[in-house]
């Protein structure tokens, strides 16, 4: 039997990963990957470059069936009717919008409550937004970005023939499309995307499947005034949402995968990364992961679309036909890097120094703000340690609060997910907060329900091979690849510890 070869790319905002993976088996057959410039505002040309060497550091692709593209989310890239990037793309990581997301709050709030609604505008737009797209607009998402384009660059904003992400632009272009001559089509029209990364744009809703253009015609008319508005974004091209084992339309270039298999190389979907990252780890319904970098990420698959009106948890999809309900914290990892400053220790001497502490460190509480929070919505927070006295300020203590408060701000993320009607039968602890030994240690207790962790690996990646191959093999469901797991986690809950927490933070 010849194996079959699929791709799975990731590009997210450092670089670009490129796994060649058996269809079958889902084992590592080669891998290669390349680094993206620094920066919130990128020329989309650099993903490009760096998604050639990575492909070639792993050795090419001329022998890969189907390939996928993972990609960081929100970001937007505009192009011109001959296919030409009109300005860098506006990463998520790019908070030059945040008046315009809070502009787009208050216009949607501005008529007057109707049907029990918040009297207060505010809230009440939130509300709107959550109900008509699954989330509530932040600096992070699309949108805003092309609100902000409209407002600081018109004469930009009347070009746009076309808004895409940076996982839809990149499988476009590895379909071999691009900038064309003036008298030439650009083949707008074949760009794709998933229902994943469509919903991180908030002109997109996941439960019907559906663009709102009304709502870009609305940003727009800072730039052309609302009738030009209206018939610009009407025809503005928005890349077909491909269903979640659904084949473009178009195969990649032979130039670039695919020129030695017989039919050429299969483009799947792709998706946004948190969706590519649980399709990766094999996650199914009543599972969530807890991701730990420099940001702290819960994500589970749902069975139905979640409605958040605070707006602390975004109403995402996932990349099987489910939902993503996401809560995001601004302070993750770096909590522990904080309390290892403080004390003047390594990881494994904070460690050892909250072992020797007891749950709920002698009354002391941490609650870890320190760049304020997106979860809760505390943008101008600071972080504050409580119930400190003389006899209970030691170091021990206050290692052991700083790693509880870190994993009490992500109980926060999974009771918010678990209010809203999602299950939480398994916990999937991941990133480079889950290599510290007093995390993975504590977490279950803090928790309230053992913790598994996988091996590191890259699973964003990894998710957009299985998808490939899901598309590849023609069948309903994905393949069944093995998950290697690390280690299990297990504690007794200390439900006091976060009882406590909840106070400190109010």
């Amino acid at each position: 039997m010849v194996r079959r070869l699929v791709a799975g790319v990731d590009t997210s905002t450092q670089s670009c990963k490129v796994r060649v993976t058996d269809a079958e088996t889902g084992d590592l057959v080669r891998f290669g990957q390349a680094k993206h410039p620094n920066g919130t505002s990128i020329n989309p040309a650099c993903w490009w470059n760096a998604f050639q060497e990575a492909a070639q550091h792993a050795g090419g692709l001329d022998d890969v069936a189907a390939l996928a593209v993972g990609g960081q989310q929100h970001g937007m890239v505009v192009l011109d009717k001959h296919g030409n990037v009109i300005r860098d793309a506006m990463l998520w990581n790019d908070v030059n919008s945040a008046p315009q997301a809070a502009a787009l709050i208050e216009k949607m709030g501005a008529a007057p409550a109707r049907n029990g609604e918040p009297e207060d505008t505010t809230t009440r737009g939130k509300q709107r937004w959550v109900k008509t797209v699954g989330s509530s607009p932040v600096a992070s998402y699309t949108l805003t970005k092309v609100a902000w384009v409209a407002e600081n660059e018109p004469e930009n904003a009347k070009k746009i023939a076309a808004i895409c992400l940076p996982h839809d632009w990149l499988s476009w272009r590895i379909a071999g499309y691009g900038p064309v001559a003036e008298d030439e089509d650009a083949h707008l029209k074949a760009l794709f995307t998933d229902r994943s990364d469509a919903s991180g744009t908030i002109y997109y809703d996941a439960a019907s499947n559906e663009y709102h253009r009304d709502l870009i015609a609305m940003v727009l008319e800072a730039a052309e005034g609302a009738e030009t508005a209206e018939a610009h974004a009407d025809a503005i091209m928005l890349p077909t949402v491909l269903g979640p084992h659904q084949a473009a339309s178009v195969k990649a270039d032979p130039a670039i995968a695919g020129k030695d298999v017989e039919g050429g190389c299969i483009l799947a979907p792709g998706g946004g990364d948190n969706a590519m990252a649980s399709l990766g780890l094999g996650m199914s319904v009543g599972d969530v992961f807890v991701s730990l970098g420099t940001s702290g990420v819960a994500a589970a698959i749902s069975e139905k679309p979640t409605y958040d009106l605070a707006g602390a948890v975004s109403g995402f999809a996932d990349c099987t036909g489910h939902y993503l309900p996401l809560a995001c914290t601004i302070n993750g990892s770096r909590i522990i890097d904080a309390g290892r400053a403080a004390l003047g220790v390594d990881y494994d001497e904070l460690a050892k120094l909250a072992f020797a502490s007891k749950p709920g460190a002698d009354g002391i509480t941490l609650v870890p703000y320190f760049n304020g929070e997106r979860t809760p919505n505390r943008p101008d927070a600071t972080a504050t340690l409580s119930g400190l006295t003389l006899a209970n300020t030691t170091r021990e203590n206050l290692a052991r609060a700083f790693v509880e408060g870190l994993l009490c701000s992500q109980r926060d993320c999974l009771e918010i997910i678990r209010s809203l009607g999602a299950q939480i039968k398994r916990i999937l602890l991941i990133g480079g907060g889950a290599k510290s030994e007093a995390i993975r240690t504590l977490a279950p207790s803090i928790f309230g329900m053992d913790v598994t962790r996988p091996v590191t690996d890259e699973y964003v990646a990894i998710g957009a091979a299985r998808q490939a191959a899901w598309v590849l093999s023609g069948k309903t469901e994905p393949p069944a690849w093995q998950l290697n797991i690390d280690g299990m986690e297990t504690g007794e809950p200390t439900e006091a510890v976060y009882r406590a927490y909840t106070k400190a933070r109010g």
